[in-house]
């Protein structure tokens, strides 16, 4: 009989082991609760080239290229990581090697090999059963260690330039409610309003649309820039909107350092934001 318990996990713990019918049973559950044990271990192994990756962005531009491409893509191999070390890890094992790991002790490893030959001569895939439950925590560690997001990585930068981050706030305009500032702030009595979207895609007509009804004393977009055509950039520049891109996209394209109003990411800073709002009509 399960005795009453408000913990969710313990009821749960409790009624697998109600279920228990015979010895093979329980021997799975005890391998699985072995495995449990290693989880953190292997998680741990999987996530070094990650940390190595993510280590590197302290002396990168949180609105470059190279800071995008780590914080989007690392986390990826941490999960490709993991699968490939549970497998090497299982087979190795299965062949009763024990001292590949040294951070665990040796009779533990001994224990679980026995346990991973045994249920395997039953039918039972001891790496199966281990992903169940690795992919889970591989999975929450890719949300929590991926790095923020391309907007709390602008927050970041107009913070260690000198704004007040409690002075920012994310407003829709008052004159085009479609239209969304996520970073809404004043400098020296002037009003400005950041959009920031990775790619742009259609969604800097939206601006241009407000730019037309907005009271708003300097409307910035940034962006990385890696779907901007010239096209689009005079669209943009033409309602006097500023644009910030990524610095290797500025650097490789000719047209975008020709146009007036548009600036690598490297220069977004008090001083270039001063300047903006005597600088509002475009010279293409």
């Amino acid at each position: 009989m399960i005795k009453k318990t408000n913990s969710p996990k313990l009821k749960l713990f409790l009624e697998i082991i109600e279920q228990i019918n015979n010895d093979l049973d329980l021997r799975l559950f005890i391998f699985s609760l072995k495995l449990y044990m290693i989880k953190g271990l292997l998680l741990a192994e999987a996530k070094a080239q990650d940390l190595f990756d993510i280590s590197k962005l302290e002396k990168i531009s949180p609105l470059s290229l190279e800071y995008d491409k780590i914080t989007i893509y690392s986390p990826y191999s941490t999960r490709v990581n993991g699968a490939l070390l549970s497998l090497i890890f299982f087979e190795r094992l299965h062949c009763g090697e024990t001292n590949f790991i040294s951070q665990m002790s040796e009779d533990f490893l001994i224990s679980l090999s026995s346990f991973a030959i045994e249920l395997k001569k039953h039918g039972v895939e001891p790496n199966q059963i281990f992903m169940l439950m690795f992919s889970e925590s591989v999975n929450q560690s890719i949300t929590s260690d991926s790095g923020c997001n391309y907007e709390e990585r602008i927050a970041s930068v107009l913070e260690s330039i000198g704004i007040d981050k409690n002075s920012i706030s994310k407003t829709h305009d008052k004159n085009d409610s479609s239209t969304e500032f996520d970073f809404f702030f004043k400098l020296n009595d002037k009003t400005y309003g950041i959009g920031a979207k990775r790619t742009l895609r259609e969604r800097y007509k939206q601006f241009i649309k407000t730019a037309q009804m907005t009271k708003i004393d300097v409307m910035i977009q940034v962006t990385l820039g890696v779907d901007l055509t010239e096209e689009k950039v005079k669209a943009i520049r033409n309602h006097q909107v500023f644009l910030f891109v990524a610095e290797e996209i500025y650097n490789n394209y000719e047209y975008l350092q020709k146009i007036d109003g548009v600036y690598s990411s490297k220069d977004l800073s008090i001083s270039t934001l001063e300047t903006l709002s005597s600088h509002l009509e475009p010279q293409l």
